[in-house]
């Protein structure tokens, strides 16, 4: 049994907490909403009252926050991480920030004789209650073996993807290609149905030729083919397009940074803004179907 300290209980940490509790760790976990602390509590996990009292005495701590700023001030203020684990813990943050973020906090924490991964995850909320995301993972190779047990109580796919930070521009790269190809999937879905063809007979056509994705064959924005795509609930949210507009956002601001061309990724950060401006950023990302179709 391993103590694990588990900050930040939203839609994603709160079923990976869960996940880790009941694969027999013992998880003390905390967040600024005392519902969610609750639910915790109900799934296997110990409050923790404070930042301090969660990872003073975890052999692993893991963090799930909502931006760079936020892990930023867990870990590196007086109240934070740094200042209150134990020596030799290992620390593994799964938020989804930018790339600087990542690596200043990884440097930091090694300042200090903490080892750290940073290591994103890719599912949504099913994989994430399911116990199957995948995690892209970025740190010392050393670091990453010793994180790999605790991530695979709570992942179905665990990668390395090279040092400090490199989890985080898998993420962002990945979700960038994902935003994009979403978009040309409705593209091409919102073109066939107004040349005639119907929903159902063009994936069942495109699905097996040249223009196959993840996008249409797994998450099909048209709503019929894939039954248990969002498309089918009215685009309620398995990962909000607000998520994937914070996604892309933290692509173009890498990619300006890096010198990257990006075109592709900046008109799809633009769409993905539109949806935002006309306050259905709550839609599931590949409810950006409606606003190429015009029913937004």
């Amino acid at each position: 049994m391993t103590k694990i300290g588990f900050i930040g209980l939203g839609n994603m940490g709160g079923p990976m907490a869960a996940n880790l509790a009941k694969a027999g760790h013992e998880v003390t976990a905390t967040d600024l909403s005392d519902a969610a602390i609750k639910r915790a509590v109900e799934a296997g996990c110990t409050a923790g009252k404070t930042v301090a009292d969660t990872v003073s005495s975890a052999d692993i701590v893991v963090t799930m926050l909502p931006a760079g700023a936020h892990v930023r001030s867990v870990y590196l203020e007086d109240y934070g991480v740094l200042a209150n684990a134990k020596d030799g813990a290992l620390l593994i943050d799964s938020s989804t920030i930018d790339v600087d973020s990542a690596r200043d906090v990884n440097a930091a924490a090694a300042a200090k004789g903490f080892q750290m991964v940073d290591a994103p995850v890719s599912g949504g909320v099913a994989a994430a209650t399911a116990g199957t995301l995948t995690f892209m993972t970025g740190g010392e190779k050393s670091a990453f073996d010793r994180a790999h047990p605790i991530l695979d109580a709570m992942g179905k796919n665990i990668f390395h993807a090279g040092g400090a930070g490199n989890g985080q521009v898998a993420k962002i790269a990945n979700n960038m290609l994902l935003g994009i190809t979403m978009i040309g999937t409705c593209e091409a879905f919102n073109l066939a149905e107004k040349l005639g063809l119907d929903a159902q007979t063009f994936f069942d056509i495109s699905s097996t030729a040249s223009g196959q994705s993840w996008s249409m064959t797994s998450y099909c924005p048209a709503p019929g083919p894939v039954e248990a795509a969002p498309s089918n609930r009215d685009y309620q949210p398995g990962f909000a397009a607000g998520m994937m507009l914070k996604d892309m956002r933290l692509a173009q601001e890498a990619a300006h940074k890096a010198k990257a061309a990006t075109p592709l990724g900046a008109q799809a950060e633009a769409l993905y803004a539109l949806m935002e401006s006309a306050g259905r950023d709550d839609l599931d990302f590949s409810g950006v179907m409606k606003l190429i179709n015009g029913s937004l």
